[in-house]
């Protein structure tokens, strides 16, 4: 493929510089599940830098339409995607913000905006570290392509999934990932995710007899049956832990009966949960060993003495996130090596955290993530160091070099 360069000056020069990109994508009010310009702010910074730009609009009945973005520079292998997401999540209460939170303003040596760090910085940085590259080396010796969504912090219905779905049915193949998310918890340099726990949700509904608070005889109390169900969730533990991941742990997230009214007996009461589990399950075991403790409890007479067994129902939530764990030497080793080089320090390969777009990826290609240290994320005055977006560039600049020279030899 003939690629234009050395390409436009101007624009090439404003690419390189990861303070300047990341002002312009956070002036971009992106909230999911709007575009606010931020896809068109990428857009123009990847043209003129020789990407073929597409924008995919991703519709789905009873669902927003989400605007998304596929780049790709170079048309041979060895091919490196790198993915993330513009849209954000609300600000909040606006009034609690020091500074605007749609102004990118930098005030002691940190740039504040919605998206600063989740994930708006990360995109970039990477895309400084392409301008760089493309301005020292010419193209890469591959194919570098961005996939960007929309719809991360939203449902996650009409975005990776289904622009993954659309590039591969346009015959794009990728060798490799990296998903620029905040995955360090103190200091740029902590922490790569080398793989992410499952996440399973459910909910449970007890069914029991509607009466008088001063006659329980001739009710039926659901709250004493939720109580034993959910205890028998939470305890005993589901697993100890494996050599790559923490142990599975359940979380009660609701507890509900709907009932305004002290005197009254209610007649049904519900719980929500979340799990995420590590590589000793699947979702299929793991579902089975839930309804397994819920049927043990529900004959548990200990709060109900004399009654039948427990009446309950439970709704699987949809989509659930499977376990996984890379295992890739030239993509970790590229990317740990670039991080000890920009950073000073050698990273933790961690499989800790919740979920990312990266479940979906992982269907693909090998995937990994590393981006800016998440402290603020979602907070009200989101903020990034100024310095910390230079390392990261240089760090990203490295790994490309490094990475295509593995890939390549």
């Amino acid at each position: 493929m003939s690629l234009p360069f050395p390409p436009d000056s101007s624009t090439a020069m404003t690419a390189t510089d990861p303070v300047a990109n990341l002002q312009t994508l956070i002036r971009c009010p992106s909230v999911t599940p709007a575009e606010g310009g931020a896809l068109t702010a990428l857009d123009a910074m990847l043209t003129p830098l020789g990407f073929t730009v597409d924008k995919v609009t991703a519709r789905e009945e009873g669902t927003a339409d989400i605007e998304n973005l596929y780049a790709r520079l170079g048309r041979d292998g060895p091919h490196l995607m790198f993915a993330g997401h513009t849209d954000v999540v609300p600000v909040g209460d606006e009034a609690a913000w020091t500074h605007p939170p749609f102004a990118a303003e930098i005030a002691k040596g940190e740039l504040f905006g919605r998206g600063a760090v989740d994930m708006k910085g990360g995109i970039a940085c990477f895309v400084a570290a392409v301008a760089r590259h493309i301005e020292k080396n010419g193209p890469p010796a591959g194919s570098i392509s961005l996939l960007i969504t929309g719809d991360e912090e939203g449902p996650a219905i009409n975005g990776t999934v289904k622009l993954l779905q659309w590039a591969t049915e346009r015959g794009e193949r990728w060798d490799a990932c990296l998903v620029g998310e905040p995955t360090n918890p103190d200091r740029l340099g902590d922490m790569i995710k080398i793989g992410r726990r499952g996440s399973l949700s459910g909910r449970i509904t007890v069914h029991g007899v509607q009466g008088h608070a001063a006659y329980p005889h001739l009710a039926d109390n659901p709250v004493r049956g939720i109580v034993q169900l959910t205890q028998a969730l939470m305890d005993p533990p589901f697993d100890g832990g494996t050599d790559d991941f923490q142990p599975s742990n359940l979380e009660v997230t609701t507890v509900d009966v709907g009932n305004p009214a002290t005197n009254v007996i209610p007649a049904k009461a519900s719980a929500s949960f979340n799990i995420r589990f590590n590589d000793s399950w699947t979702v299929d075991t793991l579902r089975a060993e839930i309804l397994r403790r819920l049927d043990a409890a529900a004959g548990n007479g200990q709060l109900r003495p004399g009654r039948e067994p427990v009446k309950y129902d439970i709704v699987w939530a949809d989509r659930p996130s499977h376990v996984f764990l890379t295992r890739n030497n030239a993509l970790i080793a590229s990317l740990s090596s670039a991080i000890e080089s920009g950073a000073g320090r050698s990273p933790v390969l961690s499989t800790t955290g919740g979920t990312s777009d990266a479940r979906f990826i992982k269907d693909y290609c090998p995937v990994v993530e590393f981006g800016l240290v998440g402290q603020t994320m979602h907070m009200v005055d989101e903020r990034v160091a100024v310095a910390d977006l230079e390392t990261l560039t240089a760090i990203y600049e490295t790994f490309i070099d490094r990475w295509f020279a593995h890939a390549g030899s």
